[in-house]
């Protein structure tokens, strides 16, 4: 099966692995239509546009700008770390465990 799953990124391979886990039949359905790897990289692609759009609109929420970071690095990061674990959570709840 890691063959089938070549090119579809991380999102999408956690969506995959939710389906083995919880709906074996639409992944039996998907290969047998061979629409199962066009699914995932779709998958995989919308999570990506969510999670940068995500990070763009809670950074900027937040008040990260490219002034805190020359001005203040280390803190730069850990606020940045923190909007992308909150974008993380929110694609995962809403589209990769859905």
């Amino acid at each position: 099966m890691q063959e089938d799953l070549k090119g579809i990124g991380l999102w999408g391979i956690h969506h995959y692995n939710h389906l083995k886990r919880n709906q074996l039949s639409t992944i039996c359905v998907m290969k047998t239509k061979g629409t199962l790897h066009e699914y995932l990289a779709d998958i995989n692609k919308q999570a990506e546009d969510m999670f940068s759009q995500l990070v763009r609109q809670l950074a900027e929420r937040d008040g990260i700008t490219e002034a805190l970071k020359a001005t203040d690095q280390m803190e730069w990061v850990r606020r940045m770390n923190t909007v992308r674990t909150q974008a993380s959570k929110i694609v995962n709840n809403e589209l990769i465990y859905a």
